[in-house]
């Protein structure tokens, strides 16, 4: 190999480590091209509302934005804004107080046919859950959510979380039992109620 050909091998080299890395802007818009969906769905499963899952994206991202936490997205950013979903709807619900409001299900559920005191009682019932869970310490309730409403086994919160297989099922079953005391107070006085 001459020594031009060698040269020129050299330059491209260095030529490539020298590329400009992506802005964070750039690095902002893949994150959002490439979670997105994943933020709304998981904020979604917690809230019950487009409107609150779409209001708990923009909260992830703009928090990325002012915070520059993009390096704490590394190695696994699908982790990372999932756990910052979970966390940014369970923020909401903890501080919602909101106003009775027919939702789109109720009114294709009229029309439907189905009754819409059996939707009310449903919607009853998903409301106290998602309380419930609102009401347990952040920790807990993130591993609720990625359990119960995400689908994720032990092993995998565990590794999410940075923490031991051994832990994850008994802080679980503990959440799960405080859920399962505020849903039998809410279910006892709707008994009540009805008696």
């Amino acid at each position: 190999m001459s020594d031009d050909v060698k040269k020129e091998i050299a330059v491209q080299a260095i030529a490539t480590h020298l590329r400009p890395l992506p802005s964070p802007v750039d690095q902002l818009d893949r994150l959002y091209r490439e979670h997105a969906s994943l933020v709304l769905r998981t904020a979604y499963r917690i809230t019950g509302s487009n409107a609150d899952a779409e209001d708990v994206l923009q909260t992830v991202f703009l928090r990325l934005v002012r915070r520059d936490e993009r390096d704490a997205l590394e190695p696994n950013p699908a982790a990372y804004l999932r756990r910052a979903s979970v966390n940014a709807a369970l923020d909401l619900m903890r501080a919602r107080k909101r106003a009775p409001h027919v939702g789109l299900d109720e009114v294709s559920a009229r029309a439907a046919g189905t009754s819409l005191q059996s939707i009310q009682e449903d919607r009853e019932i998903h409301d106290r859950v998602r309380l419930a869970v609102a009401k347990l310490n952040p920790r807990a309730a993130e591993m609720f959510v990625l359990r119960y409403f995400e689908g994720y086994s032990n092993g995998e919160i565990a590794e999410m979380l940075g923490m031991s297989k051994m832990v994850v099922p008994v802080l679980l079953h503990r959440a799960r039992a405080r859920v399962r005391e505020e849903l039998g107070r809410y279910l006892g006085r709707n008994d009540e109620a009805n008696t």
